[in-house]
């Protein structure tokens, strides 16, 4: 018979696992500890700290203090500060602190970062920095990072690193294996290896499981998959994100134009470029640019100005809508209370489909081919819902101002400009994109202002018709 376990006992056991989860990521009394131990000049208790913390949490960490903290924290503590932090940290927070280092010191950090993370911190400094930095490093690395600062911005060329496990088709499993435990210059994360032919062309994969299992004497050739997927290396990061989300992958070997491997790209880094562009899109979907958290006041200023411009524009377009029934709002008082409503729900509606939209076309689930039907379901679910806010607001209305023309007349404004907000929640992505306008960027001005011009003409051109 099983020996009983006391209650007390796994109650103890789940107070602990809760615990644990509980210290997971980094604390704000640990930040709080470490700020305060940086303005007393304890330098001791930071060190001790920093001994034990995550590289993740160091960078959480150096992002939630104040810039002349995060300096002084680097100074204290240089030799605990990872370059692995400095790949996890925010772009704008990266750039402040490298302007801060010696030319020698980036050159020592680039050196211990992926090709792909040592081309982020240098890729923003001026040209004239680069080439100090370069100038600091071997031969060899500064050939291999010139390469990579060659390629497109945010192209398969920047994501890709350098080292990889590239092997001839005519080898078996014991020479693989030999050549990984013999050879020191190999990448700290692999998942397959490549095989090549003659022209180093990749024609196949080993994954590294399937390779751990099978027999020295196996040919390499009989065990290989021969279909694989290929990443031309100028390809956008996010067609790169699409294929390793719909092929499932976790590597990918990355060719130049002559079809020749010369890299190779992990889930890891897609990882960071889906949570990237999902960043992206949401943030540009408010007119508001990507850096805009650690950024200074001035840079922030400037980029939310643009778009604050282009609203105000789009408001005065709605003001001179409204500017068009001006008799009638100033006989009928009700229709000046009640008119911020219906362009609000048709606002919100068309916002709705429009994040639907955004992200459909982002993970191309909205083709031309389904495109009308996803459209009439979208204009459909907007008419419903406006139905059934229509009879709402046409009853309040009405037990509001004592006068049921008022209540039909709002009622019929709420449906149309809910079904409007439908079409064009949809209608003006796809429009941008087929322009090749990244849609996330300008679709919420033009929608809003669809919405709003169409509320208000339906309102009080329906309320002139019947009141007046």
């Amino acid at each position: 018979m099983p020996e009983q376990v006391p209650d007390n006992t796994l109650e103890r056991e789940a107070e602990l696992k809760d615990e644990d989860v509980s210290q997971l990521g980094l604390s704000e009394d640990t930040v709080y500890q470490i700020q305060e131990a940086l303005r007393e000049g304890d330098s001791d208790l930071v060190r001790q700290e920093l001994a034990e913390m995550h590289t993740a949490d160091m960078a959480d960490l150096i992002e939630q203090l104040k810039p002349a903290l995060r300096i002084e924290l680097i100074q204290v503590a240089s030799d605990l500060v990872d370059a692995e932090v400095y790949s996890d940290l925010d772009e704008t927070v990266r750039d402040n602190l490298v302007e801060e280092m010696e030319p020698a010191e980036i050159a020592e950090l680039v050196t211990d970062l992926e090709l792909d993370d040592a081309v982020h911190v240098l890729e923003d400094l001026e040209h004239a920095d680069q080439q100090e930095i370069l100038r600091e490093l071997s031969a060899e690395d500064r050939v291999i990072i010139e390469e990579g600062l060659s390629y497109e911005d945010e192209s398969a060329g920047r994501l890709m690193q350098r080292d990889l496990i590239a092997v001839p088709e005519y080898w078996d499993i014991g020479q693989t294996i030999d050549y990984l435990r013999e050879t020191d210059d190999l990448p700290n994360e692999f998942y397959e290896i490549f095989v090549v032919n003659p022209r180093h062309q990749p024609i196949g994969t080993i994954p590294l499981d399937k390779a751990m299992r099978s027999q020295r004497s196996v040919a390499v050739s009989d065990i290989m998959q021969r279909e694989q997927t290929l990443i031309p290396v100028d390809m956008d990061q996010e067609e790169v994100a699409y294929l390793f989300k719909q092929y499932r992958l976790t590597s990918a070997a990355v060719v130049n134009d002559r079809g020749g491997l010369i890299g190779m790209i992990t889930v890891d880094d897609i990882v960071d470029v889906i949570n990237e562009e999902a960043e992206e899109d949401i943030l540009r979907l408010g007119g508001v640019a990507e850096d805009n958290l650690f950024g200074s006041i001035i840079e922030t200023t400037k980029t939310r100005f643009t778009w604050l411009l282009v609203n105000l524009l789009t408001a005065v377009i709605a003001s001179l809508a409204i500017g068009m029934f001006d008799q009638a709002m100033e006989k009928v008082i009700a229709l000046a209370v009640l008119m911020p409503i219906v362009a609000s729900m048709g606002g919100n509606a068309g916002t709705q489909t429009l994040t639907v939209a955004v992200r459909a076309i982002a993970t191309r689930e909205l083709t031309s081919n389904n495109m009308t039907r996803i459209i009439s379901k979208e204009a459909l679910v907007a008419t419903l819902n406006g139905s059934v806010f229509a009879v709402l607001i046409g009853l309040v209305a009405w037990g509001w101002f004592g006068d049921f023309t008022i209540g039909w007349v709002i009622a019929i404004a709420m449906v149309l400009n809910m079904f409007v907000a439908g079409i064009a929640g949809m209608v003006v992505p796809i429009t941008l994109d087929r322009y090749e306008i990244d849609p996330a960027v300008a679709s919420s001005v033009f929608v809003t202002t669809i919405t709003d011009v169409i509320g208000f003409v339906a309102f009080l051109g329906i309320a002139s018709l019947a009141l007046l």
